[in-house]
């Protein structure tokens, strides 16, 4: 008998002592690939929207994360699940990957903390790709948001990356989902004005808000307080635009008709002044 035949008459006998735990082993593996196999479907699914459906990409990118944390669980699932039914215990296998995932866990706990961030990010839907917002006195473009940062381009065309936890525990205002931006307007004029030409100051506040067809026809304007060189006029008031670059067009066609007309009534603007009161001694 050669060595050939002594192996194969070993292998048999092995198969045949333990054919239950062959079948366990091989139906394990099967399921595993077949439950890999559909997540991969999932995930094609989920690029082929990504790349098709653009405003719901912050949703999406979710899919292929959660697709591969799902395949490291089902594999450590169906390995434990085996071991623990042939006689194996799995608790000091648990408890090292405790110990292990915790090492982890200091080691990597800012990027851990931008993952959440970004989770909160999308599901709080504060705003997504092409959405206009204000951050920490930025404002820009939100071009990118991925599961470490939000990329910004600034109206500088500066491009700035802002960690998602600093994003999610911060004020973010969305500016493209307001109706239309405010202008929010003092102005000074000095302490010598007539009563007469402080309300007229105020009425011609009012009309050029009117008269302008890019401003909306509820201004309000009033006497908002008494400083120390100036009498402080206040004007609210609002555009028909969202878009920054109209709206600064606008404010500039305000103001240049509040000079004009000023000018044109002799309202004076104050400006920062003081009076020296010198008395004089009498020996």
């Amino acid at each position: 008998m050669d060595f050939n035949t002594k192996a194969g008459d070993a292998a048999v006998k092995f198969f045949l002592t333990h054919k239950a735990l062959m079948f366990s082993i091989v139906a394990n593996v099967i399921i595993i690939y077949i439950a890999i196999k559909a997540l991969d479907i999932l995930y094609v699914k989920a690029q082929e929207k990504l790349k098709n459906h653009k405003n719901d990409a912050p949703i999406l990118r979710l899919v292929p994360v959660l697709i591969k944390i799902f395949k490291i669980l089902i594999i450590f699932l169906i390995i434990a699940s085996f071991l623990q039914s042939n006689g194996y215990s799995v608790t000091s296998l648990i408890a090292g990957f405790g110990i292990v995932g915790m090492a982890v866990g200091f080691a990597a706990k800012e990027t851990i903390a931008n993952v959440f961030g970004s989770f909160a990010v999308i599901w709080d839907k504060v705003y997504k790709v092409g959405d206009f917002i204000r951050f920490n006195g930025m404002e820009g473009t939100v071009v990118d948001i991925n599961f470490r940062s939000t990329k910004l381009v600034t109206m500088d065309n500066y491009v700035i990356n802002i960690p998602n936890n600093i994003m999610a525990d911060s004020a973010v205002t969305n500016i493209t989902t307001i109706k239309a931006r405010r202008i929010d307007m003092l102005i000074g004029i000095e302490y010598s004005t007539p009563n007469e030409k402080i309300a007229r100051a105020v009425e011609i506040l009012k009309a050029v808000s009117i008269d302008n067809p890019q401003v909306e026809d509820d201004p309000l304007a009033f006497v908002s307080s008494l400083d120390d060189s100036q009498i402080t006029l206040r004007l609210y008031v609002n555009t028909k635009t969202r878009i920054w670059a109209e709206y600064c067009l606008i404010k500039d066609e305000v103001i240049r008709e509040i000079i004009r007309r000023f000018r044109e009534e002799g309202i004076e603007f104050a400006f920062p002044s003081q009076t020296v009161y010198i008395q004089k001694n009498e020996n």
